[in-house]
């Protein structure tokens, strides 16, 4: 018997030992195994509701991109102090031009703030923050950067279910992958939403039947706001630090030295 279990647990460790040829990692730090991984996610999609012809239509021609990796590896801005920060991400023509999109848009903002009770001054600071009104959304595609960061091992997880809701938008008819072009972590649109608070926040508030994140400033401004209520914001209350309204724009950037930006800034335009 001894024997035999000897036997039996030598040849165990030898199957262990083995190489493990062609499986899929769950991850990885280099683009050599990309491929095989890639292979596995498109079936654990395929096995999660997601057509074939949704991943031929998304994932056509996807690779992996070392720029996205360097991208997320090279993030300092966040380690700046508040007061370098500030003074990186907002000018007097900033303030100014947040200013005339208020005017611009006041009848707007009143009814967002009437649905969704957050002021058009915090909409329009995070708005210029992300993108300069709509102005540098990104042109890199949300499907290459959202597979190297699904696959890469730092966020894996995390990254694979925005892959996975990016495919859900296709699949829905939402947008095409062709109109799903955008910055370097996947973000979508004039506000930078990711895939999944796409799925779950975005709205049609010009009613023309889309949720346009891209092009329509209504849905644009809408989606943000359903965005900060569903995530706890209270109507009419303050948003300085310290405050339950502080606490959810923490929700939209954890970054300390933003949202503290962003509270600055709004306070400002609110005057």
């Amino acid at each position: 018997m001894f024997y035999r279990l000897s036997g039996i647990i030598a040849l165990a460790l030898m199957v262990v030992m083995l190489p493990r040829g062609a499986e899929a990692a769950p991850c990885g730090h280099t683009a050599a195994g990309f491929n095989a991984w890639l292979k596995a996610f498109k079936a654990e999609a395929r096995a999660k509701g997601i057509s074939q012809k949704t991943l031929d239509r998304a994932l056509a021609g996807v690779r992996y991109d070392r720029r996205v990796i360097r991208l997320d590896r090279g993030q300092k801005s966040f380690k700046l102090s508040f007061a370098q920060f500030y003074r990186r991400r907002v000018s007097n023509a900033m303030i100014r031009q947040a200013r005339r999109k208020l005017r611009r848009h006041a009848a707007l903002f009143a009814r967002i703030r009437k649905r969704y009770g957050v002021p058009g001054s915090v909409l329009v600071t995070i708005w210029g923050l992300e993108t300069a009104f709509g102005r540098i959304q990104g042109r890199m595609s949300v499907f290459r950067s959202l597979a190297t960061l699904a696959y890469d091992c730092r966020r894996s997880a995390f990254f694979t279910n925005e892959l996975m809701s990016a495919l859900r938008i296709v699949q829905r008819g939402y947008m095409s992958p062709r109109a799903m072009r955008g910055a370097w972590a996947g973000e979508i649109g004039q506000t930078q939403f990711l895939a999944s608070n796409y799925l779950k926040y975005a709205v049609d508030f010009d009613g023309d039947g889309r949720r346009d994140l891209i092009r329509s400033v209504p849905d644009v401004m809408a989606s943000t706001a359903n965005y900060l209520k569903r995530k706890g914001w209270k109507a009419g209350a303050p948003w300085d630090p310290g405050t339950a309204n502080y606490a959810v724009l923490r929700e939209w950037n954890r970054a300390d030295v933003y949202r503290r930006t962003i509270a600055v800034v709004a306070r400002k335009l609110h005057q």
